[in-house]
């Protein structure tokens, strides 16, 4: 008989850091309890996301000073319900006063985000802060998004 030996995973270090921000930040203690963390984060990645897509729509960055080719411009948020595989999280979707800027991540009355894949055809400044969020994690940025949220155990 052959002697099976199970080889160890190797773990990205940097992922290691984020998973270990998460578990010094909320502490939990449940598989309940992971999930309430992921779905705390979820709010404020799709949020980013959105804000990338909208530089992408308007041209320019939010805050920039410079003389801007349009005269639409950024008109505050709506807050939206989604659902995602976690469970649902409550965000806040750019608009702007024309009334024109329409998301390609989460689109206008779209509900269900559990399957949402980024496409080509996104903004490359949308599709930086996807890269920047979804596969490039530090635990410093991690840090600063838990810090912004309200979820507390």
């Amino acid at each position: 008989m052959r002697e099976r030996t199970m080889a160890r995973i190797k773990r990205d270090p940097e992922k290691v850091k984020l998973a270990e921000a998460v578990l010094a930040k909320y502490q939990p203690e449940t598989v309940e309890d992971m999930q309430d963390a992921l779905k705390d984060i979820f709010g404020p990645m799709f949020e980013a996301m959105l804000k990338g897509e909208m530089s992408g729509h308007l041209g320019f960055q939010s805050n920039d000073h410079q003389e801007k080719k349009t005269t639409n411009r950024r008109n505050g948020y709506t807050e939206k319900r989604v659902k995602t595989s976690a469970g649902e999280v409550e965000i806040n979707v750019p608009r702007d006063r024309e009334a024109s800027f329409e998301p390609e991540l989460i689109a206008k009355r779209q509900r269900d985000v559990s399957g949402v894949k980024c496409n080509r055809k996104m903004h490359k400044s949308c599709r930086q802060k996807v890269h920047n969020y979804c596969c490039t994690f530090s635990p410093e940025s991690l840090s600063l998004i838990i810090d912004k949220t309200s979820f507390i155990l």
